[in-house]
């Protein structure tokens, strides 16, 4: 088994890409175990949470990274007035509820609340899977900003 403590800051591009999947609960701890698509071993004891797309180790032939498995998330399209977008964050996160936001679309895990939420307000939308980062928000040709799940007020 490798022992991991922190992505790996520079690593070779050119080399395979074997996948270590997790879902979005796991990478939100900072102790864990996990195994790779080709049955490698690691255990994690980080100071920071991993995320998708990170890279956790390399050898001469390939390189292990982070793949976020999808999960059930509902959608709100952004084809609405800004002031209803903000509104509807707002709504959710009142609740307590994740959310994440893209240049087309509001995402949130599907769970029941939002679901009651979104039709007690008559907010129109559909149910998908989908890599899902609470805490991240797109703003146009801007960077994203990635507040992540633990954010403090």
């Amino acid at each position: 088994m490798h022992l991991v403590s922190a992505p790996l800051a520079p690593s070779d591009s050119t080399l395979p890409e074997i996948a270590l999947r997790a879902d979005r609960i796991t990478l939100a701890k900072r102790l864990w175990r996990g195994q790779a698509e080709d049955g490698t071993e690691f255990g994690f004891e980080l100071t920071t949470p991993l995320k998708q797309g990170d890279i956790v180790f390399q050898t001469a032939t390939a390189r292990y990274v982070i793949r976020q498995n999808e999960e059930p998330v509902v959608e709100i399209s952004l084809d609405l007035a800004p002031s209803a977008a903000a509104g509807i964050g707002w709504a959710i996160g009142n609740l307590h509820l994740e959310l994440s936001a893209e240049p087309t679309r509001l995402i949130a895990a599907d769970e029941p609340a939002v679901r009651q939420l979104l039709e007690r307000l008559k907010v129109p939308y559909r149910t998908n899977t989908a890599i899902f980062r609470p805490g991240r928000f797109s703003r146009g040709a801007l960077p994203t900003h990635d507040l992540g799940p633990g954010h403090k007020h």
